[in-house]
């Protein structure tokens, strides 16, 4: 993970919890005055937007104190929905069987971008994701970003 994107998960996701939330994870895509910065929450009820709005508050006052963006942003507070994001070992884990979308921060084996079941994790820095008739171990360092692919397991 990105240093940037460490300070910021540093520094979120104890707020986020204090509201007995979970912190999912936070994206910061730096884009002169059209940055955006995405802190995803989730809880086992789900999340409402009144969820969401009620973590901004917070989330704004901590970033207006700490100030570790400089220069404008937007803040955006939401569910990690159905694609959600995976950031971390633990959310891998809570998904192995499942269909992921990863892209690598760099090329492996001739390409930066795996899309596959996720089968198992490695000694907890490779995953395991199985693409037509290949398995790849790929580290989880060199993972810019990873998705979980939404099967309607009522229609399979």
């Amino acid at each position: 993970m990105a240093s940037k994107e460490q300070q910021l998960v540093d520094l979120l996701k104890p707020v986020v919890e204090a509201l007995g939330f979970e912190f999912w994870g936070v994206e910061y895509l730096s884009q002169g005055k059209d940055s955006v910065l995405s802190v995803y929450i989730d809880s086992e009820k789900g999340i409402t937007v009144d969820d969401c709005a009620t973590v901004s508050r917070q989330v704004s006052g901590i970033m207006d104190v700490e100030d570790p963006i400089s220069g404008e942003y937007n803040l955006e507070v939401s569910s990690p929905g159905m694609d959600r994001p995976i950031f971390t070992v633990e959310q891998f884990n809570r998904y192995v069987g499942e269909f992921v979308d990863v892209k690598l921060r760099y090329a492996f084996e001739g390409r930066r971008k795996f899309k596959g079941k996720l089968v198992a994790i490695e000694d907890g820095e490779d995953i395991v994701v199985h693409v037509d008739t290949h398995e790849y171990i790929l580290p989880i360092d060199a993972i810019d970003k990873a998705n979980l692919i939404f099967q309607d397991h009522k229609n399979k």
